[in-house]
């Protein structure tokens, strides 16, 4: 035969703090401090991204005509839209990358002038090593970690 089920317990007392948990000092400090902080949790590293030594004083001092401007996708179709120039013939050399002209051809036959304007000669084509083709996370990482760049964005 098998043992017999217990039933509920009524009237049970909560637990006391016992004098040995009480003798544990980093016990004793957390119950007395709860606010003060431990200074080995402080100490942890930080997770700092490196800046370019040209980025000194806030300005790019790299920079210098004729400036690499990034071209996004939703740029090149404001552009198209608003019926101007993408910066072919200022001091700027258009520069876009292989996840803007993934996206282009994504997006079928309704943006096909789109492309067609992206794959102009004049436009400098920059490579891309990164896995799938989503061109936003690419181009920011190509502005925080190039010395040179400038992204285009539409208004």
């Amino acid at each position: 035969m098998g043992k017999a089920k217990k039933g509920p317990k009524f009237a049970v007392m909560k637990k006391v703090v016992t004098k040995k948990a009480i003798k544990n000092f980093s016990y004793k400090e957390e119950v007395l401090n709860p606010k003060k902080k431990d200074p080995s949790k402080e100490k942890l590293p930080r997770n700092v991204p490196n800046v370019s030594s040209a980025l000194f004083f806030e300005y790019n001092t790299a920079l210098g005509p004729p400036y690499p401007v990034l071209v996004d996708t939703n740029f090149i179709n404001f552009s198209i839209q608003n019926k101007c120039l993408l910066g072919i013939g200022f001091e700027c050399t258009p520069c876009i990358t292989d996840c803007v002209m993934a996206e282009l051809e994504k997006l079928g036959q309704k943006y096909r002038v789109a492309l067609r304007i992206a794959k102009d000669p004049r436009f400098e084509r920059l490579l891309c090593t990164h896995k799938g083709t989503y061109a936003d996370y690419c181009l920011v990482e190509r502005v925080t970690q190039k010395v040179a760049g400038v992204k285009a964005v539409p208004f």
